[in-house]
């Protein structure tokens, strides 16, 4: 399939997937002419990259982690011990900044809650 329907079946932007493929996240065949050729795979492959994206994670840390993931789920394949130590690293550093935002909304209910005198 041609990018534009990767576009479609994925909701990405096509400049979104161009810079996937910078990142060395997505990978497509070439045609002869130049154009890429996208696969099903391809379409599980940006639906696990949004999906880690949304959990917080950086594109580099999602390069690592994408080839240890499952075809049939989003589970770690036991090949990768390495990754799960990053990963926790990224699950620590999400919970500092919901720590943080937690605080923040503290500070602002206490400031409104004084305005309200």
């Amino acid at each position: 399939m041609r990018i534009g329907e990767l576009v479609r079946r994925t909701g990405v932007s096509e400049r979104l997937l161009r810079y996937y493929e910078e990142q060395g996240l997505l990978a497509p065949e070439r045609r002869p002419s130049g154009y890429r050729e996208y696969t099903e795979a391809h379409v599980e492959t940006v639906r696990r990259i949004r999906c880690l994206l949304s959990a917080g994670l950086s594109t580099s840390t999602i390069a690592t982690v994408l080839p240890c993931l499952e075809p049939e789920g989003e589970v770690l394949a036991p090949t990768c011990p390495d990754v799960l130590g990053r990963l926790r690293g990224e699950r620590e550093r999400i919970d500092r900044a919901m720590a943080d935002l937690g605080e923040s909304r503290d500070a602002l209910d206490r400031v409104i809650a004084a305005a309200r005198v």
